[in-house]
């Protein structure tokens, strides 16, 4: 869970996650954050003593380097499944025990805003909808993503699927980094299932999205389908 300026979301989401009927544990990755999460998360690993553990990184490095290095660092435990989800509540914490049972049939699990049964927050304006839908489409037309939900942030993992990842590769540091680990694994041949979620608009604090982060993800696009040429189906023993 990457958080940047999260003092207000976190400790609720942080019980949430690890109150729910599963053995789950929990890394915030925080970005050096001016209004205090880092410590706020610190004095939380307290409270669940062996679940909840913190990285610290200096500075504002952006969502791709927060999970590749969080990826990093789970998969030095036993986990069986890694998860990736926002700290702010627009993704519902309960979807983790479905998330997890798609898993039984699939190698990753997506949380999808795009499919019966999901949707977007009934008060965003029509603009702000129609521009999340076609981002979603405009990416599945490039990239021939088998998934409806591939720009979203919400999913859990297999744990071999990560483990044989070329995270190295994987450059994106924006909001496109959730297409480009989407279209790495479809290359590689793995399957997704999506779980429908309601997105609900964050509880607290300003999003971190802009009118140049959405510029600059219609262009990367593009450039993925060269950068990832080279990726071919992995030997896939379900």
């Amino acid at each position: 869970m990457p958080t940047y300026n999260e003092a207000e979301n976190l400790p609720q989401i942080a019980a949430t996650v690890l109150d729910l009927p599963a053995p789950v544990s929990l890394l915030i990755v925080d970005d050096g954050s001016p209004d205090g999460t880092g410590e706020i998360a610190e004095k939380l690993a307290l409270d669940y003593p062996g679940r909840l553990s913190v990285m610290h990184r200096k500075g504002k490095l952006g969502l791709g380097t927060a999970y590749i290095q969080g990826f990093r660092q789970v998969l030095e435990t036993n986990a069986d499944a890694i998860g990736q989800m926002d700290a702010d509540f627009s993704h519902p914490p309960r979807k983790i025990l479905e998330l997890a049972a798609a898993l039984e049939e699939s190698d990753v699990a997506v949380g999808s805003r795009y499919i019966a049964g999901g949707g977007l927050d009934e008060n965003w304006p029509a603009w702000r909808k129609g521009l999340s839908s076609f981002g979603n489409l405009y990416t599945r037309i490039i990239l021939n993503l088998p998934v409806k939900d591939g720009t979203g942030g919400f999913r859990l993992w297999r744990r071999s699927v990560l483990e044989n990842m070329p995270l190295d590769s994987i450059r994106s540091n924006g909001y496109v980094f959730q297409v480009e680990m989407a279209y790495v694994a479809h290359r590689m041949g793995y399957r997704f299932k999506e779980i429908p979620i309601y997105f609900s608009e964050r509880r607290f604090g300003t999003s971190k999205m802009s009118f140049r982060i959405q510029v600059e993800a219609a262009i990367r696009v593009w450039q993925l389908l060269w950068i990832h040429r080279g990726v071919k189906p992995v030997d896939i023993n379900h």
